[in-house]
Parts: structure tokens; C-alpha cells; sequence
């Protein structure tokens, strides 16, 4: 089980199914969210403020990244946690892209960053957290 993950999606029906799901799998303790990748970001940046110079303890290990969300969605959010400061800081956090896109680009896109684990498709699953735990560090 791990100890903290994030959801990140624009739809609060969403979220509130990833948190059930999450919470009867017993996939994590604790689950946070955020409504865009902005809000995500900021997230990582206060950590990271809270943290200067030492390791940062407590980070999700684990994010669920919907891609189509406004002000900052999942492409964008990757391309700056992809850079050097956050993958530093955070070493240890993957990302699963969780979508309602089948588009084969999209999928080809997402395995082109190192941190993202898996591409599914929306809803969020029970099945999909048991196949989960097998790969999760």
C-alpha cells in the first residue's frame, strides 16, 4: 500500500470515484487532489520551498494524470515535471496517465516520459489498482 498519491483531474464526480475506488482497493493511506496540472505543480513547488536542502520526506509516490483539464493540462504538466529540478526532488514519483482518450498518439506520446508508468482509460477500476500494485515500486 503506498503512503500518499495524487489525483489529478478538472472533474470532481472523477475525483470522488478515484478516492472510493482507491480507498476500498486499499491501493494508499492517503489520497490528495488537484484540480489541473497547475495546482499539481504548485503542489511540488511548495514541497519543494518547505524542503530547501534537505530530502523532501513525504511526496506522492504515485500521480493519476487525466490529460484534457483547463489552465494546465496533463501534456504541459509533464513536460515541466519532466525537467531536471523536479526529477531531483522527487526521484521516486511515477505517474499513470488516466484518460477517457484511446487515441494510439496520445499513448505513444505518454511513453515518451520516463516518469509515466502506464496509460488507462477512465473510470478507475478496482482490477486496474490489483494489476497496479504488481509494478509500483
Amino acid at each position: 500500500m503506498l503512503d500518499l498519491i495524487l489525483c489529478v483531474d478538472d472533474d470532481p464526480i472523477t475525483l470522488m470515484l478515484c478516492k472510493m475506488v482507491i480507498n476500498r482497493s486499499e491501493f494508499a493511506k492517503q489520497i490528495i487532489t488537484a484540480q489541473n496540472g497547475d495546482e499539481a505543480l504548485q503542489f511540488f513547488d511548495d514541497l519543494r520551498l518547505n524542503n530547501l536542502g534537505t530530502a523532501i520526506p513525504d511526496y506522492p509516490k504515485l500521480i493519476f494524470l487525466d490529460l484534457n483539464m483547463p489552465v494546465m493540462g496533463g501534456w504541459e504538466f509533464l513536460d515541466h515535471f519532466s525537467k531536471e529540478e523536479y526529477r531531483v526532488a522527487f526521484p521516486e514519483c511515477e505517474v499513470i496517465v488516466l484518460s477517457s482518450t484511446i487515441d494510439p498518439e496520445d499513448i505513444d506520446k505518454a511513453k515518451t516520459y520516463p516518469m509515466v508508468l502506464d496509460f488507462l482509460s477512465k473510470p478507475i477500476s478496482k482490477e486496474m489498482l490489483d494489476d497496479l500494485k504488481s509494478v509500483i515500486k
